[in-house]
């Protein structure tokens, strides 16, 4: 399935906004080829939430008018989305739930932040609901699929997004990570994703009390690094971090689970491409070593948050009673959570980066799988109760969490195919504010990996 110019179908971000500045193609084109692209997807993938045609295509004629007048802006014209967790004035903000939300009056600072870059939103992406899950699936919509087997998921909860960039809809998007939530839908899909430092990019409030930020999910680095620059507001820092060489580095290879209470292994071909990513940093010049950051019981630290943060969105939910049952029993140990666990949780974080940064003294960057398998088959996680979610999604995402306690950036890199076919991912881990270190270090790997050649068969 391919639209009448099938070779702007995987055109990144920035050289898109390049050839829309040289005059090469117009705003109109790329975003009526990208809502083309949206709505003949949408019934297999099911990756927006809702398309906003009409008004994406008189931003893109007043992007070709600023155009042609000379204008320049890092995105003039160029069309990406936003996961539905953020406002967007004149649609409303459902987060993956049901219901008759009012809608925004005014955009969330990342959306500005792109209005003003001279983006075309032509979207919002689906998220389970509110990105509790690793999987993008619900009653408020259905399942998102996963463009490189329509019968897996795509992750979550950015997993709306993530179908939308690797089917080739759009070449970018926002999302939001609260515990891998942009990290693990990259890795499913074969992007990269960067969750950046807490507080990079600016946000009308704290989310989850502190966990989730929100961050870029592009097939390559610079594209990433483009988008993350343009919501954080940080000129172009990011992109000549991605241009520039990262030095010879010391890489810490992690691959023990965090303690979770929970049984969980490595699947062995997650482990196989973990480890084949260190080798191929070794022989791009990097010293790699064994490590295991102190991790001990930070996941009790984690849940107070997490959950509390639940409690709190379901209480803008017109209709409670239509959430899942299992998000209703979350909403309920939030509230239990809201007091002296939450206050702690929040207290012990400074003895934690501490305890966990301890290993930036022995290593410059941590590698560790982004998720312990593959990705999970659509309905998997259907017929289960609350607990049993809660087993099966840690088993299957046990990484990336720890990094959202601790506030700190960390990158999701493709690191190849499963036997069937299907993308897993590794993630670069760094200290605080160390998002220019991970991006050098990705795009030195993308070099020599060129994950952004590969595309799925199932693409429009």
């Amino acid at each position: 399935m391919t639209t009448s110019k099938p070779d702007l179908a995987f055109t990144g971000l920035a050289e898109q906004a390049s050839l829309l500045a040289s005059g090469a193609v117009t705003s109109v084109e790329l975003t009526r080829q990208a809502l083309e692209r949206a709505e003949a997807s949408q019934p297999v993938l099911n990756a927006f939430k809702c398309l906003r045609a009409e008004e994406a295509l008189r931003e893109a004629e007043e992007a070709d008018r600023r155009l042609a007048a000379g204008e320049t802006a890092p995105l003039l014209g160029v069309p990406t989305a936003i996961k539905d967790d953020l406002d967007v004035a004149g649609l409303p903000t459902a987060f993956g739930c049901e219901g008759d939300f009012a809608v925004a009056t005014a955009d969330s600072p990342p959306v500005a932040a792109l209005r003003r870059a001279g983006a075309v939103l032509i979207g919002k992406t689906n998220t389970p609901e509110l990105g509790q899950w690793p999987f993008t699936e619900g009653p408020a919509f259905g399942a998102t699929r996963n463009p490189w087997d329509t019968e897996r998921t795509p992750g979550g909860s950015s997993g709306g997004a993530a179908a939308a960039i690797a089917s080739g809809v759009i070449a970018a998007a926002l999302g939001s990570d609260g515990a891998g939530s942009i990290r693990i839908p990259a890795a499913w899909t074969d992007l990269v994703g960067i969750k950046p430092q807490r507080g990079r990019v600016p946000t009308e409030r704290e989310l989850f009390h502190g966990l989730t930020v929100v961050g870029p999910l592009a097939r390559t680095v610079a594209d990433a690094a483009l988008l993350l620059d343009v919501a954080a507001g940080t000129g172009t820092a990011f992109q000549a971090a991605a241009r520039r060489e990262p030095g010879r580095m010391r890489i810490g290879l992690s691959t023990r689970i965090p303690f979770t209470a929970t049984k969980t292994r490595l699947d062995s071909q997650a482990h196989a491409a973990v480890v084949r990513l260190a080798e191929r940093f070794a022989e791009l010049g990097h010293e790699i070593v064994e490590i295991e950051p102190d991790y001990r019981l930070i996941g009790l630290t984690f849940l107070p948050r997490s959950l509390v943060g639940v409690r709190d969105w379901s209480r803008r939910v017109p209709d409670q009673a239509r959430l899942d049952p299992r998000t209703r029993a979350n909403a309920r140990q939030g509230s239990v959570l809201a007091g002296p666990a939450l206050r702690l949780a929040r207290a012990t974080e400074p003895l934690l980066q501490r305890q966990i940064g301890s290993v930036f003294g022995r290593v410059d960057v941590v590698l560790t799988p982004t998720t312990a398998t593959p990705p999970p088959r659509i309905g998997s996680f259907d017929a289960l109760s609350g607990w049993q979610t809660d087993q099966a999604m840690i088993a299957a995402c046990p990484y990336a969490w720890p990094w959202n306690v601790l506030g700190w950036p960390g990158v999701n890199v493709p690191a190849g195919l499963s036997r069937e076919g299907l993308p897993l991912g590794g993630q670069l881990l760094g200290p605080s504010h160390a998002e220019e270190r991970l991006i050098s270090l990705a795009a030195q790997l993308e070099e020599v990996e060129r994950w952004q050649d590969r595309k799925p068969e199932t693409a429009w």
